[in-house]
């Protein structure tokens, strides 16, 4: 067995959809440096970076890595049975749990999402992307005030992260029918990200409605 970590970067320009943040991120399976598990940090340029140290061997690898092909080219019932045998062997990593969470949720299984989802938090409680995803689960399943609640407590601790950012506004526009809060969130995920140009017309849409 070798010590390896589970790692994703998120940068200030993150997209909107976690699914999308979180396959093309990679979560890299790279070489061992320090950290305890479940290592969170953000640096100066906005990027946050999720370290998790284990104890992996090179199947166990080769498994995360072919888990997450499939899942970008849509084959979700066999990166669903690549991520259990991953999390087999890996079972004090969030990556994979939220990987197959994600896959569960395209094939519209949603307890099982919810439930690797619970998992993945309880391994590592701040991470970004388990609690975005959280979020985004619990607006599917119309529970608006718990995802608000979820969404306004990962942007206390992560400010700069910009897929809950884009996805509170939604949610306060969308189902809540909270403008001002739609348009404060709008407003501060495109002075990171200005060259949202779908952003600059939902904010255009909402100052107008709001008589400015």
């Amino acid at each position: 067995m070798n010590d390896q970590l589970m790692s994703v970067s998120m940068n200030k320009a993150g997209r909107s959809n976690a699914v999308v943040v979180l396959l093309l991120a990679a979560l890299l399976l790279t070489g061992c440096v320090g950290g305890p598990v479940g290592t969170v940090r953000q640096d100066g340029s906005g990027s946050i970076h999720i370290v998790e140290n284990n104890s992996i061997d090179l199947a166990v690898r080769e498994d995360f890595d072919a888990a997450l092909l499939h899942l970008q080219e849509g084959r979700y019932e066999k990166a669903i049975e690549l991520l259990n045998k991953v999390i087999r062997g890996s079972h004090n990593n969030s990556a994979p749990y939220i990987n197959i969470a994600m896959a569960y949720q395209m094939i519209g299984e949603m307890e099982r999402a919810e439930e690797n989802l619970k998992k993945a938090l309880e391994i590592n409680p701040d991470h970004p992307v388990a609690n975005n995803e959280y979020a985004l689960l619990h607006r599917r399943s119309g529970r608006y005030i718990e995802a608000r609640e979820l969404y306004e407590r990962l942007l206390r601790k992560y400010p700069d992260f910009l897929p809950a950012r884009k996805n509170l506004g939604i949610l306060c526009e969308l189902y809540l029918n909270d403008a001002q809060c739609a348009l404060a969130q709008y407003e501060t995920y495109l002075a990171s990200n200005p060259e949202d140009e779908t952003v600059k017309i939902w904010i255009a849409g909402l100052k107008q409605s709001l008589g400015q």
